[in-house]
């Protein structure tokens, strides 16, 4: 079943962000994911949203997801998303 990771960054370090992210592209073309969205600049529809950033990725799988997530070559470079940022992601079943 395709699943989604929906991530929102609230960037406070950008040099450090931009570490993570001049690294993300190499590691992340190693699996299966896809970018659906990258955007500093979302149309807020309701409610209140303080993040900088936004990201939906598609895996083909949620064991796909997870092993991007938890492989050495990704945990290498998210030390600098985390000491750049703070973010709060799901994990979201797709629909059959």
């Amino acid at each position: 079943m395709t699943v989604y990771i929906i991530a929102k960054f609230t960037i406070h370090d950008r040099s450090e962000y931009d570490q993570y992210e001049s690294g993300f592209a190499e590691v992340f073309a190693k699996f299966d994911g896809k970018m659906l969205s990258v955007d500093e600049d979302p149309m807020v529809l309701s409610g209140d949203w303080q993040a900088t950033r936004s990201v939906i990725i598609e895996f083909p799988s949620k064991q796909s997801a997870l092993t991007w997530m938890m492989s050495d070559e990704y945990q290498a470079i998210a030390k600098h998303r985390n000491a750049g940022s703070t973010s709060t992601s799901i994990l979201v079943n797709g629909l059959e």
